[in-house]
């Protein structure tokens, strides 16, 4: 069997294996999971609801040995813990939304007078879902749980970074055979990943822009539709108005928390010249007194890097910072404590928009700060991004947030907060830009994507004759 190994963040250290699966394989299950898939669609929402509650009582179950196995593939147990609990959320959602967004839906032309609808909603039959390091179970529930329901069947390939929940949660689904037939996980590497888009009839995949671009090309190729969430360069606008606390420490847990290994977390805070020595003053204080959780899982704050070559890009742009002029105020060295790569909160300024970390997804515990003069700067300085996932604004009122807002090139943006798209999954929102295609993994639109709607048109008239294209008639 072809293995990868797995390194523990924390020590550095080789701790474990996982399987990688050869396309050949992962081709067999695809077909055995697409001849379980007509059955499970055909037996209606009532079934597929039972299935799913019988799986959220398993997952709660083998809650604490899915929270073990993150945290060994994180370094974090807080985190770990609430992620294990994700399924078991959106579960819950989506059976109460579902039924609406499956009901029949009928109507009359208003085209063609005489002609009346109905749509069948005709769910793809398999569901590719590629999950990042960062979150593995979290991001791949947001697309499987969805389209179990909308009665897809789903294969799961989390990154072979963080694979080892894949063991407990899979047995969680085997506890419930009716959907072990239409539900599987699968472990390996980037070849596994190509060989699941290949036999999927639509793919779902969260990571960099680099593999989402491979991914969309390779699903534009098979023909068959491609729904990515890919990286961000997240700003945040503080006016002069705002309140500066509140901004502080909304700022300070995005682009810390989870050390700033989320997509949403922001990287970019460009701040009202009036207020800004304030609050890089209040910023760099808050993330002094953010502790590292080396010492124990049991003390801390923020875990280590889980991706080793992460590290690398953290200093490959912090050494291009300062080497054209910037400051780091406090953190801005990778640190090794019991093998692992660590980051200490960094805050950088007097950033320029040539700089790496102006420009490139950084995903640590970084964050640059910069001065503007005016609103229009400040939405001209938030807007020079290749990326378009999300961006925050601090200001004195909700009218002149919002005026800010309208105008940012992104997504969602976060108004007095911060990364509130992390926990409001229940509101649309699109990807800009490089940081994704295809319809909303949040809201309505989360299943909806997987269904395809089929027209049944009823002529309730005599159907015309073909002279009614004559050039005599009138």
């Amino acid at each position: 069997m072809n293995t990868i190994p797995v390194r523990n963040p924390r020590t550095g250290g080789i701790d474990g294996e996982v399987e990688n699966w050869a396309p050949a394989r992962i081709g067999a299950l695809a077909n055995e999971l697409r001849g379980a898939q007509d059955a499970w669609r055909g037996k209606g929402f009532a079934h597929r609801r039972q299935a799913l509650l019988n799986w959220r009582e398993e997952i709660e179950r083998h809650g604490e040995a899915i929270t073990r196995a993150l945290t060994a593939d994180t370094g974090r147990r807080r985190i770990s813990r609430l992620e294990a609990l994700k399924p078991v959320n959106l579960i819950d959602y989506w059976l109460e939304r579902a039924p609406a967004i499956l009901a029949e839906e009928t109507g009359r032309s208003s085209m063609a007078p005489t002609v009346d609808w109905r749509h069948l909603k005709a769910p793809y039959p398999l569901v590719g879902v590629i999950s990042p390091w960062n979150f593995p179970l979290a991001l791949a529930s947001l697309d499987a749980i969805p389209a179990l329901l909308a009665g897809c069947a789903v294969i799961v390939k989390p990154s072979e970074v963080t694979s080892r929940f894949v063991r407990p949660l899979a047995e969680s689904i085997a506890a419930v055979p009716d959907l072990q037939a239409v539900f599987r996980l699968i472990t390996g590497d980037g070849s596994a990943g190509a060989g699941l888009v290949d036999t999927a009839d639509a793919i779902c995949f969260t990571g960099s822009v680099a593999t989402g671009r491979k991914v969309a090309v390779q699903a534009a190729r098979n023909f068959i539709p491609a729904f990515l969430e890919l990286g961000g360069k997240d700003p945040a606008i503080v006016t002069a108005g705002a309140d500066l606390e509140n901004a502080v420490r909304a700022i300070a847990r995005s682009a810390f928390g989870a050390t700033g290994q989320a997509c949403q977390s922001l990287e970019r805070a460009f701040v009202a010249r009036e207020v800004y020595g304030e609050f890089l003053g209040k910023l760099v204080a808050a993330a002094e007194n953010i502790r590292l959780n080396e010492a124990s899982l049991d003390s801390g704050d923020i875990g280590p890097l889980i991706f080793a070559g992460q590290a690398a890009t953290i200093r490959r742009h912090l050494d291009d910072a300062l080497a054209r002029g910037a400051r780091v105020h406090c953190g801005g060295a990778i640190e090794q404590h019991g093998g692992g790569d660590w980051c200490r909160p960094t805050v950088v300024s007097e950033v320029t928009r040539d700089m790496l970390i102006m420009r490139e997804e950084t995903f640590g515990p970084v964050i640059a700060v910069a001065p503007y003069d005016s609103t229009g700067e400040a939405i001209s300085l938030a807007n020079d991004s290749d990326y378009g996932l999300s961006a925050a604004v601090f200001a004195g009122s909700r009218t002149e947030a919002e005026a800010i807002a309208e105008r940012l090139e992104v997504g969602g943006v976060s108004i007095n907060d911060a990364s509130l798209t992390a926990g409001a999954n229940d509101v649309e929102k699109n990807s800009f830009r490089l940081s994704g295609m295809g319809g909303s993994r949040m809201g309505p639109s989360g299943m909806s994507r997987f269904l395809r709607k089929r027209a049944l048109l009823h002529q309730t008239a005599p159907a015309p004759s073909i002279h009614v294209m004559s050039e005599e008639s009138q």
